[in-house]
């Protein structure tokens, strides 16, 4: 049973027959003011200027000058006076009420406190007649290596005995980091390298200019024109060299008329992507290079257009095998993958068709179809 609802105490009944326009009309302007007032602020219905109270009267002043507001606010600022403090300030003396941390709850206390747990006569009796060196081995059994470090996981696997100190209670030691020392500097030399390439040594086929400094355009410039007449070079290696567009230009008209080389790497330069797509066209004038690495560029993206170009590219070519660039589309990647494959068993293949097997190779020599 519900009560009905009432309005100042009376029955909302009461109110049916009331009419609202005579009481209006008995109201002053101002109850009429502080009715209109009287709003509800959640009334969907209602446009927000007019689900507040507030009733400015003044009247306006032009529109809205921001510099003028923040120069009146800080002038405000300026000239209001600090309220006085009822007690001085002295340092070191606290004033007022110091807070206290509340007490922690009953279920954090009951969490901190340590569980026992009953394992049975035997098993305690196993664990606590064990030595380090098992316990660590029922931890690598049950999974719990992230517990141990480096050097005790590994023991555990290889059934090793513990170091001291690097037992079960030294289960927070970190392993000391090994260092490695740091890789001796390239020491080709750039001159005789030009000169070799330039006169088609037979004995030099790998020029690794990798990590050479202060390499100059004339050098880029005489080593690419060498290239173009050279019939022995197999792998170039030009990775963090400094290259630039200027000379990676170069660099691709060379590669367009030699039909030797094997392995192009321009990684870790100053190579734009329109100039890395002008490389990889060039591989499909000779289709010689097997493998080319161009990733670790200034410009580390590429761009949509820029993948699905050099993926058309590479699609076109049937004797590269390996490519390292930086894809970021899966489209691009995936296309390039299946390309690659398609080529490396197109390899395989033609291989194994081309060269006899031994025993077809013995039965041709014993019935004299071929002499030796």
């Amino acid at each position: 049973m519900t009560t009905p609802a009432k309005l100042y105490g009376k029955d909302l009944s009461v109110y049916e027959d009331v009419d609202v326009d005579t009481l209006l009309d008995k109201l002053t302007p101002e109850e009429i003011n502080i009715l209109a007032k009287e709003v509800d602020p959640d009334d969907s219905f209602l446009p927000p200027s007019q689900r507040t109270s507030y009733d400015c009267d003044k009247e306006a002043t032009g529109p809205l000058n921001r510099k003028q507001l923040i120069e009146h606010i800080n002038k405000e600022a300026i000239e209001t006076p600090d309220r006085p403090e009822l007690k001085p300030y002295v340092p070191g003396v606290v004033r007022g009420k110091k807070w206290i941390p509340p007490p922690p709850a009953q279920k954090e206390i009951e969490a901190e406190e340590k569980i026992s747990v009953d394992l049975g006569d035997e098993y305690e009796h196993a664990l606590s007649s064990a030595s380090q060196e098992e316990i660590i081995d029922l931890a690598a059994i049950l999974g719990f290596h992230s517990m141990m470090n480096q050097d005790q996981y590994h023991a555990s696997l290889l059934n090793k005995g513990q170091p001291v100190g690097l037992g079960w209670d030294g289960i927070t030691k970190a392993s000391k980091p090994k260092i490695f020392p740091m890789d001796p500097p390239n020491s080709t030399d750039v001159e005789d390298s030009i000169r070799r390439v330039q006169n088609d040594d037979p004995k030099y086929i790998d020029l690794n200019w990798n990590n050479i400094k202060n390499i100059s355009d004339e050098k880029f410039s005489n080593l690419f024109e060498g290239l173009e007449q050279n019939t022995h070079l197999e792998t170039l290696s030009l990775a963090n060299t400094g290259l630039t567009d200027r000379n990676a230009e170069k660099l691709a008209q060379a590669l367009e008329k030699n039909n030797q080389l094997r392995v192009v790497n321009v990684e870790s330069n100053n190579i734009t992507p329109l100039v890395v797509v002008r490389l990889i066209k060039s591989l499909l004038s000779q289709k010689s290079v097997e493998e080319f690495r161009a990733t670790n560029q200034r410009t580390q993206i590429l761009g949509n257009k820029i993948e699905m170009e050099i993926t058309q590219l590479i699609e076109k070519n049937p004797t590269i095998l390996r490519l390292g660039l930086h894809l970021e589309y899966n489209d691009a990647r995936h296309r390039i993958a299946t390309h690659l494959q398609r080529n490396i068993d197109t390899i395989r293949v033609d291989r194994t068709t081309r060269r006899p097997s031994n025993y077809l190779v013995g039965y041709i020599r014993h019935h004299s179809f071929i002499k030796d």
